[in-house]
């Protein structure tokens, strides 16, 4: 026998290695399934390492080691709950807005047991899932009618297929924007079918633009707001009024692609007025759609509002189904929306609680932190982010922690249990207050005392 026939012969077996005690540790924490693929992996790799004649440390405990090894990094890939201290309230790499209690437990009440989605409980016949949000969302925003698709990108593909497929469609080039991820309102537009018509320049659009480019050919005019840039400087664009008349006038249809979703003014926390969808409607569009999970601070989804001639067309697209909603984002919806009818928004949900947080209360608890931790505390700012009022922030106090290696810092944060994800200014680690919720404080200070 030749020692790589040994070597093979003194790997262990599956079943010899489920009987070890530190694998009944690992069943209790990742079932008895991961750790049985995790322990055939490993084997294996081993197998292939002694047949390459690679060195490879066969004994158990070096066996059970990478077998650990390999449960971690399989737990790492799965979706994880994390704490943001980075100041950032809608961030878009950690799941952006929060739902509200109220929210979570709808979708808790909708997961578990059935429900009158698509049934009328007074007729006992099919109802429309669609009745709920459409209801309340008329009332806090005054269009005649609502529809809800996946995302805002989606409902305006809806709108452009249903409405302008093959027709011509107006903007200014000043708003052709790339949204995240790379995709760009051009490519959207030519997606759906409709013929984009650029007017005006970068940065100045007049009504004039607009008229002069109107043909027989055109169905709308679409007027999507800069939410995640700023122009400055010598720029202008027309009032919305100016669009609306102009439409109204030719017998075109008037679109605003709001972005953001905000039912409340943000200029009362020292922000800049970011538009908000009472405006728009105010204004004469026919439609106006925005994001679910922006500032309006629900789950992910795209809302259409406005007028319900318009809407009724697209109701009856085929698209509506494809990008439809299901359940669970209809229950968070509805109780997210339900907050603004009944005037806590500020106080129930998370987005608004976050902005609204006066800098007092920041500052009070970073200076608690700091008395745990260490470190010390200094002014700086948080952002809204999610693609909502760019350049714009909001004073706040952080919790700054020195250390020779700031980036080693920042990975030992990750690697917590859960992970905290903070930033670095000025070679420091900096903690935001803000975006901490009140249930992961202990968390935060274990993992800060851990590295400290």
């Amino acid at each position: 026998m030749n020692d790589r026939q040994a070597q093979l012969r003194r790997l262990p077996s599956v079943d010899s290695l489920l009987a070890r005690s530190p694998t009944d540790e690992l069943i209790a924490v990742y079932g008895r399934e991961l750790v049985v693929q995790a322990i055939r992996t490993q084997l294996e790799g081993a197998r292939q390492a002694i047949l390459a004649a690679a060195p490879v440390d066969a004994c158990e405990s070096a066996l059970l080691q990478g077998i650990e090894s390999i449960l971690r990094r399989r737990q790492k890939s799965t979706l994880r709950s994390v704490i943001n201290a980075t100041g950032v309230i809608i961030h878009t790499n950690l799941g952006r807005a929060l739902l509200s209690e109220s929210a979570q437990a709808a979708v808790g009440a909708a997961a578990r047991a059935y429900n009158s989605l698509e049934f009328d409980l007074d007729t006992g016949k099919r109802g429309s899932r669609l009745a709920q949000a459409s209801d309340i969302l008329r009332d806090l925003t005054g269009a005649e009618d609502a529809l809800v698709v996946n995302n805002n990108a989606s409902a305006l593909i809806l709108i452009l297929s249903a409405l302008a497929k093959e027709r011509e469609v107006i903007i200014s080039r000043g708003q052709l924007v790339e949204i995240g991820g790379g995709f760009r309102i051009p490519a959207i537009m030519r997606e759906s079918g409709a013929r984009l018509v650029e007017v005006g320049t970068t940065n100045r659009t007049r009504i004039s633009d607009y008229a002069d480019a109107l043909t027989d050919a055109a169905a709308m005019i679409l007027r999507v707001h800069s939410s995640n840039f700023k122009q400055v400087g010598f720029v202008e664009q027309p009032a919305l009024s100016e669009l609306t008349a102009l439409a109204g006038e030719r017998g075109l249809l008037a679109i605003d692609d709001l972005g953001s979703g905000a039912l409340i003014d943000t200029a009362q926390f020292g922000l800049e007025h970011e538009p908000t969808i009472q405006e728009s409607i105010a204004a004469g569009f026919d439609l106006v759609c925005f994001s679910g999970d922006k500032l309006l601070g629900g789950p992910q989804a795209g809302i259409i509002a406005g007028k319900s001639a318009a809407l009724s067309r697209l109701k009856r697209h085929p698209l509506a189904r494809a990008l439809r909603v299901d359940k669970l984002t209809y229950a968070a919806l509805i109780a997210t929306l339900e907050h603004y009818r009944r005037g806590e928004a500020l106080d129930e949900i998370p987005v608004w609680r976050m902005i609204s947080r006066s800098l007092d209360d920041i500052r009070r608890t970073a200076e608690r932190w700091a008395g745990q931790v260490g470190g010390f505390v200094v002014s700086g700012e948080s952002t809204v982010g999610g693609g909502s009022l760019p350049g714009a922030a909001l004073p706040t106090a952080l919790l700054a922690m020195e250390s020779e290696s700031p980036n080693g810092f920042l990975e030992a944060l990750r690697r917590a249990d859960p992970p905290v994800i903070a930033r670095i200014a000025e070679n420091r680690v900096l903690l935001d207050p803000r975006t901490v919720l009140p249930v992961q404080e202990a968390d935060l200070l274990a993992a800060l005392q851990s590295i400290v």
